[in-house]
């Protein structure tokens, strides 16, 4: 059991039991601000502006994509974290070989549990995993209207390192940007 600020927690890799409450985890925010882009010929800049009214995003459930359960792929993980009463977060990570990244392909805590240092725990053991996996860096995709996410990603070390502008065309996020951020692993 890990405690993060007086709360007990235990951190884990997830097990079959604990899809249901996976899937129902509420990953919405709110935020009052966001990171607008701005391309330029030879680059983009990000420039942090404020959200009048404040922006509620609820993410839309994912359709099983048939892709193998973490247990069934040796390079894939899911890790949580568990409350005394409930899962308070989770963490979906892959290892490229290839290129040798570990993609933090999904990350959501509970609204009760945020600011507590479950996301960074969760970042920890996707970290731990990345080195046994021998990865050079540590790799995320998020909205540019995740400015909470963004902020958090920041004070864990993460840069920006890229930007996609068509990503979520298409789609209910049509207009937002995907930033890409990465970290060496440490």
């Amino acid at each position: 059991m890990t405690t993060v600020d007086d709360m007990d927690y235990e951190f884990r890799t997830a097990r079959p039991e604990d899809t249901q409450a996976i899937e129902a985890l509420d990953g919405s925010f709110t935020t009052r601000t966001i990171f607008r882009v701005a391309i330029a010929e030879d680059g983009f800049a990000l420039q942090e502006i404020p959200a009048d009214p404040p922006i509620h995003k609820v993410f839309p459930a994912e359709d099983a994509d048939g892709d193998p359960a973490p247990e069934e792929d040796p390079n894939s993980r899911t890790f949580v974290a568990v409350g005394p009463d409930c899962l308070a977060g989770f963490a979906v990570v892959s290892y490229v070989p290839w290129n040798r990244r570990l993609v933090i392909e999904d990350i959501e805590v509970a609204p009760a549990h945020r600011g507590q240092g479950i996301g960074r725990a969760l970042v920890g053991h996707a970290v731990e995993f990345a080195r046994e996996r021998g990865a050079g860096h540590i790799w995320l995709e998020v909205t540019n209207v995740n400015a909470p996410a963004i902020h958090a990603y920041q004070r864990m070390g993460f840069t920006f390192c890229g930007l996609d502008t068509m990503l979520y065309d298409g789609t209910p996020s049509s207009g937002e940007h995907a930033l890409y951020m990465s970290m060496p692993c440490p």
